[in-house]
C-alpha cells in the first residue's frame, strides 16, 4: 500500500493523484489558480486548464504555437502535477451574432 497526502490506496483503489491531490498536498485546482497568472504572462500562451492525462490529474497549457522557447519556459510539472502543452492556435471570442 502507498500513503499519499493522507490517503491510502492499494491496487484498484482511487489514490490521491487521481482525486486531484498531488503528493505536495494541494489540489490541482489550487495549483492551477496559483500558477495561471504566471503562465498566462508568457507570450503565446492563450489558456490553462485542469484535465486528466492517462487517468491522473494534470495541468494543460494552451498555446498559439508550440515552440522550443515555450517548451523551455513552461515547466514539465507544477507541484507534482504533470504539465501538458497543447497547440490550439489563436483563441477568439465569438461575436454575439455567431452565438
Amino acid at each position: 500500500m502507498v500513503a499519499v497526502a493522507g490517503i491510502i490506496a492499494g491496487p484498484g483503489e482511487v489514490g490521491a493523484q487521481s482525486m486531484g491531490i498531488a503528493s505536495a498536498g494541494r489540489s490541482v485546482e489550487e495549483v492551477l489558480k496559483a500558477h495561471t497568472v504566471g503562465l498566462m504572462s508568457l507570450p503565446g500562451v492563450v489558456g490553462t486548464a485542469q484535465s486528466l492525462c492517462d487517468g491522473k490529474s494534470c495541468i494543460k497549457v494552451y498555446v498559439i504555437r508550440k515552440t522550443p522557447e515555450l517548451d523551455r519556459k513552461i515547466p514539465a510539472s507544477l507541484e507534482g502535477y504533470p504539465v501538458v502543452i497543447e497547440e490550439t492556435g489563436e483563441i477568439k471570442a465569438l461575436s454575439k451574432e455567431r452565438r
